[in-house]
């Protein structure tokens, strides 16, 4: 999390090898992710980026189907029984088989991110990242989202890396919080080690009222600006 420009795309693309570290390293099972070719880092980490765009009027099922390009011998390779039985998995897992031979441009936004979502876990990896993914959905379609990649993570095991700007969505659903402010890591921790008002001031230039969700015990904020402004209504 963190304010706008702040680095947080910036630090994912570096961690996913999208852009080079101007110093450090980024190890992956002890590994330089450098040193992987990009068929082995495929199935090790699948990123879903921000405004993700399908090639052509496709449908659901062959966008899903992209995703099972790292585990094929070349652009060529026939489809495996193995590659099928995981696109549907994923189709089934983002509740979208009743939609798999639309076109991915006649779903709604919320029905192409799960589809995209679907393309990535297709990929069949240990660690997903995603990129500000219920960014333009309303609040019911962000739900469905973030409960999605909550049971990924809580049935598969699945890793999540996510960059998010909805602050009481981050703090319901993670488990891990970074707090980013100039390109640089200001806190970091849990939820209810980081989720506070000075953080929020520092971070976000917000002042902000604390309080627990009485559902699922996770910190709430309401935001306050801390300019100054006029609210004394004018006649017209």
């Amino acid at each position: 999390i963190g304010a706008n420009g702040c680095g947080k795309s910036t630090l994912l693309k570096t961690i996913c090898r999208i852009i080079r570290p101007m110093d450090g390293d980024v190890l992956l099972d002890g590994k330089s992710i450098g040193d992987y070719n990009s068929r082995e880092l495929a199935k090790k980490v699948a990123i879903l980026p921000q405004n993700p765009t399908a090639p052509g009027e496709i449908t659901v099922r062959e966008l899903v189907m992209y995703g099972r390009a790292p585990h094929q011998g070349s652009l060529f390779a026939r489809t495996t029984k193995e590659d099928k039985e995981i696109v549907e998995w994923a189709l089934k897992e983002t509740e979208l088989l009743s939609f798999a031979d639309r076109g991915i441009t006649h779903m709604s936004g919320g029905q192409r991110q799960r589809a995209w979502i679907a393309m990535a876990i297709a990929q069949n990896t240990d660690i997903l990242f995603l990129d500000e993914p219920t960014s333009f959905l309303d609040v019911s379609h962000q739900m469905d989202v973030l409960h999605l990649v909550e049971h990924l993570n809580k049935t598969y095991n699945k890793t999540i890396i996510m960059v998010i700007h909805e602050l009481n969505e981050a703090a319901r659903f993670a488990n891990y919080l970074v707090a980013m402010k100039d390109g640089k890591i200001q806190y970091e921790g849990t939820p209810h080690d980081i989720f506070h008002n000075e953080m929020l001031k520092d971070v976000f230039g917000v002042d902000s009222t604390i309080m627990n969700d009485p559902k699922t015990d996770r910190p709430f904020c309401i935001p306050y600006s801390m300019k100054n402004y006029d609210h004394t209504a004018r006649e017209v």
